[in-house]
């Protein structure tokens, strides 16, 4: 006799009840819609990609992290971002698309990480991008909030505020203080909301930063008000470093496209501890916070780059782009009790066949389908307690109980599940009444 092996699935990776999936896939279909609305493309790249392609940059974290493998001679990856598809992608079909290359990816990736609650090895990301061939305006970088506004807004979600900074301003900054080393400096100001600002002072001293140093840049990232307001103290601080006004003015550019696309103010904010750990990000870049929710932390984030694609050709394809991490997203909402799955089917309707009439509920459902009707028939052979029981268990709202008066007479009894109210109907009648639902 063979062994019965006990089914389990691998940590990290989500699988959710069909009453989940459900509320997954409408989040999904949001998401995917406010793409589309907004002109972006769909795409569609491999899950497993060469990985000479995915590791051109090098290895790092992102080598650690890979799940590589070999077959035959090919030595093939997983893909850990959407981003290193898309770089590919567009190198690969360039004389085939039209720039500004407006595209969205939809699709699972894989990090080899260590699982917990809330980070998966296999996720959903959402993103969307925007492409340019040698230059792209700056005017592209306003879009994306009013994405995220719509999305988040279909979502369920009113009280949310997009975060925007613009890393010149941070690199500017920092210069203008005779700091050598940016990068560590970005990465310890981008921990502010996580570790508070005594902590990112000893961070800064620790990487070399004087205390002073120290203390002019916490005082700096501190300036808030409203956007105007902290412009103008950007303003009033006269910092004569080319790099620090290139971004305050185009920053201040991109928030005057916002309010041109109508956006409320009380949903996006300036925010200069927006730093985006990233070495990535070049100019523009946004954190999205759910007010009402502040330890999810960010649930969209994006920004800015100079370049898409300098690992696979000479061309300079700048872009902007931000990223939904929907699994994680999923999660967080799901755990927080901040959202809940209630849908358990995906119909209106179940016609339950008295014995012997299984045939003739078969072409009743084809013919409700066929107008319209999402509808299934009962197929088993069980008492009409049972029968009923099923319907419930699956929270469909109405029921039809076919036998031969129901045949003979084209008349059917329409049962509402949750008031047990029912009434005689003809099909069209029947039809009208479910589509309007």
């Amino acid at each position: 006799m063979s062994q019965i092996v006990k089914p389990s699935t691998l940590p990290g990776f989500m699988e959710l009840l069909p009453q989940e999936q459900i509320l997954f896939n409408e989040m999904m279909d949001k998401i995917r819609k406010n793409f589309e609305n907004h002109g972006f493309l769909p795409i569609n790249t491999p899950n497993i990609e060469k990985s000479e392609v995915l590791l051109a940059k090098g290895g790092g974290e992102t080598e650690k992290q890979i799940y590589r493998f070999q077959k035959g001679d090919t030595d093939m990856s997983l893909r850990f971002d959407l981003t290193v598809p898309l770089a590919r992608y567009t190198v690969e079909h360039f004389n085939e698309l039209s720039f500004p290359f407006r595209r969205y990816h939809i699709g699972k990736v894989y990090r080899g990480e260590k699982a917990q609650k809330g980070r998966f090895r296999e996720f959903y990301q959402c993103d969307i991008d925007t492409i340019g061939n040698e230059k792209l305006d700056i005017s592209n970088d306003a879009e994306f909030p009013v994405v995220i506004y719509h999305t988040f807004k279909d979502l369920g979600f009113d009280n949310f505020t997009i975060k925007l900074n613009n890393r010149k301003i941070l690199n500017g900054f920092f210069a203008s203080l005779d700091i050598d080393d940016l990068t560590s400096v970005l990465r310890a100001v981008d921990k502010f909301d996580k570790i508070g600002r005594e902590n990112v002072i000893k961070e800064l001293v620790e990487n070399g930063v004087s205390q002073e140093v120290a203390e002019k840049i916490l005082d700096f990232i501190a300036i808030e008000g409203s956007n105007e307001e902290i412009f103008a103290q950007l303003h009033d601080l006269k910092i004569e470093n080319p790099v620090f006004n290139e971004g305050l003015e185009e920053l201040e550019t991109v928030i005057s496209y916002i309010k041109d696309y109508d956006i409320p103010e009380a949903n996006y904010q300036v925010d200069l501890k927006i730093a985006r750990g990233l070495d990535y990000y070049t100019a523009t870049v946004y954190e999205t916070l759910l007010n009402d929710y502040p330890k999810l932390g960010s649930v969209c984030s994006g920004g800015r780059y100079e370049n898409l694609a300098s690992y696979y050709t000479d061309k300079k394809l700048p872009g902007v782009g931000l990223s939904i991490g929907l699994s994680r997203l999923f999660y967080q909402l799901n755990e927080a009790k901040i959202i809940k799955a209630e849908k358990k089917s995906l119909i209106d309707l179940i016609v339950i066949p008295m014995d012997g009439f299984l045939e003739e509920g078969i072409k009743l459902i084809s013919k409700l389908r066929n107008k319209g009707v999402k509808c299934i028939v009962y197929t088993e052979e069980a008492k009409l307690k049972k029968k009923f029981k099923y319907a419930d268990s699956l929270d469909i709202p109405y029921t039809i109980v076919l036998g031969e008066d129901e045949v003979k007479s084209g008349k059917y009894t329409l049962k509402n599940m949750k008031t047990g109210d029912q009434d005689l109907f003809e099909l069209d009648q029947i039809v009208e009444k479910i589509n309007k639902l």
